[in-house]
């Protein structure tokens, strides 16, 4: 079981007589449980280190999982992904992971199961926003315009709504994360399925080129070979429209 963080006031300072947030009192004594450990806090911010073994786990099964095992393991890890952010309710970095864990199920799973999963995975995603829309730079607007993007949630399939709520939420992730690597890749491949490629490729360019993130070699990796494959299939079309 995943400990459940309490909130509390913060005596004795300038401020006394405010009463922080639950989320700040958290972030105040996770960092100073970490500072007294040396030096690990210069790693990673304490959200980060409450959800590694998440993020871990999910990029192990997404890029070394056999494909027909990949929605049993997936359901395994949402499991534990929702026990941590009922430990922890006061930040939005769980539920934004258990909403990418449930979407990877999703897409693992496939069938009219993979909308029940979706719709769930939007739920965890709309809930981070309230706590935190920057949190794991804005990765909860990034998961919610791939799901519209995809048609997998409410109005379901790709109708003008969908595309007009995953444009709406892409803007919202490339204002906060222009250079980030997902925002642009999932941007680029929606635009590739709308055969917009020469703004699908500018896309795509700057998520190839975004700085990798710490401690994520598996992940970068992965990310970064689906890139490279999509610039080849739009190399490959532009250069058939260009032929006479």
């Amino acid at each position: 079981m995943y400990p459940l963080i309490q909130s509390r006031s913060l005596p004795g300072s300038a401020g006394a007589g405010l009463r922080p947030t639950p989320l700040h009192a958290f972030r105040a004594l996770a960092l100073s449980t970490l500072l007294s450990l040396g030096g690990l806090a210069q790693a990673a911010t304490p959200e980060e280190e409450l959800i590694r073994p998440i993020r871990d786990r999910w990029a192990e099964i997404k890029y070394r999982a056999p494909e027909e095992e990949r929605a049993e393991r997936f359901h395994a890890l949402a499991l534990r992904v929702r026990e941590l952010a009922e430990a922890n309710p006061y930040l939005a970095e769980p539920l934004i992971w258990e909403g990418i864990v449930l979407a990877a199920e999703a897409d693992a799973m496939g069938g009219l199961e993979a909308y029940w999963l979706a719709r769930k995975a939007r739920l965890s995603f709309e809930e981070s926003l309230k706590l935190d829309e920057k949190a794991l730079n804005a990765s909860a607007y990034t998961g919610l315009a791939r799901l519209h993007a995809r048609g997998l949630v409410w109005p379901y399939g790709f109708t003008g709504k969908n595309r007009a709520r995953a444009e709406k939420y892409f803007s919202k992730a490339l204002a906060i994360n222009p250079r980030g690597i997902d925002p642009n890749f999932f941007y680029g491949e929606y635009l590739v399925s709308l055969y917009r490629l020469r703004e699908a490729r500018a896309h795509l360019e700057l998520a190839l080129n975004a700085q990798p993130r710490a401690d994520r070699e598996l992940a970068e990796g992965g990310r970064r070979e689906e890139i490279r494959a999509l610039l080849a299939k739009i190399e490959k079309d532009l250069n058939l429209i260009a032929r006479p």
